[in-house]
């Protein structure tokens, strides 16, 4: 399965186009602009499942660097320091790696991608308890 199959071409060469330069890459921008925010959690778990490349579960900091090539063949590496950040940001419990479950990427990006510049604390709060709620029962389904 390809990511063209869950998000549309023009939208994933929107979001690469968007972070060309080295250090311009914004996980929440990228999510929003290659379609993500408007995925039902399904097609995110799907999504993840690409981006999974060696299918252990997990997401290593050396398949996260690759990141925007899974995207696109071709499409730059992340820098260091983006592959860092990022990894930071989606592995809350800083074991090195991203997982389906627990610190979820599937979620992360899904609250990253929904959450909208423009939305007040009030609403950026409502979005990340319905996404953690949304976390909460894939994990249980899956049980």
């Amino acid at each position: 399965m390809s990511l063209s199959s869950v998000l549309s071409a023009d939208a994933i060469d929107s979001a690469i186009k968007d972070c060309q330069a080295p250090d311009s890459f914004c996980p929440k921008k990228f999510f929003q602009l290659c379609g993500l925010s408007k995925k039902s959690p399904q097609d995110v778990k799907k999504v993840f499942g690409i981006l999974d490349n060696d299918a252990s579960g997990f997401i290593e900091e050396e398949e996260l660097k690759f990141f925007l090539q899974r995207f696109r063949p071709g499409a730059r590496v992340l820098t260091d320091k983006e592959t860092k950040a990022f990894l930071s940001a989606a592995d809350d419990d800083s074991d090195g790696k991203i997982g389906a479950e627990g610190d979820n990427l599937c979620v992360w990006m899904m609250c990253h991608s929904k959450m909208q510049i423009s939305q007040s604390p009030k609403e950026k709060q409502s979005t990340l308890q319905s996404t953690f709620l949304c976390g909460v029962l894939i994990s249980l389904v899956r049980s």
